[in-house]
């Protein structure tokens, strides 16, 4: 094409409508991009759901199941919403990891928690618990997996000190540990581990199985393995974290990715492996590098138990 010369009348439009609808596309990006960071990220939830599991005539049980906060320092709007939710009254409180999101932190998440120290707790924890994140492309992991990073990398996070200050709170650890509990007037058997997306799991199983309300398997991230080892077993419900939902979704909350090896389209909500109802929460929180959210708002989930 000659440039000198105008462009022909057949041509010229055409351009014109296709650089009009690039702009548009390209200003809509920016539009949903901006919503994502300021305001979706933000849009938290709290989700419920409802399961008939425990044994007739067991009063009911509540439980608040939180995970991937990713903390850093100075976020008052989960703070806020966190310490609503102590107004649920859970009879106890599961942490499925990544806590944390910046060295310094750690004074931040507990004052976030620290409503809930006053019920139950069971926790594990996740990669963002041993390992601060580092500038990273946020969606290398659409064309790679992202199992066991970390592994080789310096801790950044004050991990011990974390678990120090939930096991002074009355929490439990579950670090590829089981552990029985009474909690509001029932018997729960509880298997947690070390984070899959690590290669740190290893699975501890269930006490005596004629003695328990519940068997309760907690983990934060919901590989494939590690929900069939716990239906394997013989648990009664599973907890998992990681996968932010998608984090970044298509409309209607449809997502690409789950970062692990769980299918995206069952990577949040209330899903069944084994035979094994598994909550797998969406998080309240983002890798301070990736702060966005898209179709996907960050959430809570409290579980009632009935007979």
């Amino acid at each position: 094409m000659d440039l000198l010369h105008p462009l022909p009348g057949s041509v010229a439009p055409v351009l014109r409508t296709a650089a009009a609808v690039t702009a548009a596309g390209a200003g809509a990006a920016a539009g949903l991009g901006a919503w994502g960071v300021v305001v979706e990220r933000r849009r938290f939830q709290l989700r419920t759901e409802r399961l008939r599991l425990l044994p007739e005539g067991s009063p009911p049980l509540r439980i608040l199941h939180l995970s991937d906060l990713h903390v850093w320092p100075g976020q008052r709007a989960v703070r806020e919403f966190v310490h609503s939710l102590a107004a649920l009254e859970p009879d106890l409180v599961v942490d499925t990891g990544d806590n944390l999101s910046h060295p310094g932190a750690l004074p931040w998440l507990l004052e976030i928690l620290d409503p809930l120290f006053r019920f139950p707790g069971a926790y594990v924890p996740g990669s963002n618990c041993y390992f601060a994140p580092r500038p990273k492309n946020p969606f290398r992991y659409l064309w790679r997996d992202t199992s066991g990073e970390g592994r080789d990398e310096v801790p950044l996070l004050p991990t011990q000190d974390m678990h120090d200050a939930f096991d002074a709170a009355g929490w439990t650890p579950l670090i590829n540990r089981a552990a029985r509990m009474e909690v509001a007037g029932l018997t729960l058997d509880l298997s947690g581990v070390d984070d899959p997306h690590l290669g740190y799991d290893r699975h501890p199983g269930f006490g005596d199985p004629a003695t328990a309300d519940l068997r309760l398997g907690v983990a934060h991230a919901p590989y494939l393995r590690t929900l069939d080892r716990f239906a394997a077993d013989g648990a009664q419900l599973v907890l998992a974290g990681h996968t932010h939902g998608g984090q970044v979704c298509l409309p209607g909350g449809r997502a690409l990715v789950s970062n692990c090896d769980l299918e995206p389209e069952r990577c949040k909500g209330l899903i069944t492996q084994g035979g094994v109802p598994v909550n797998v929460t969406a998080g309240l929180g983002t890798s301070r590098f990736a702060p966005i959210r898209l179709f996907c708002p960050p959430e809570a989930v409290l579980l009632t138990l009935t007979d």
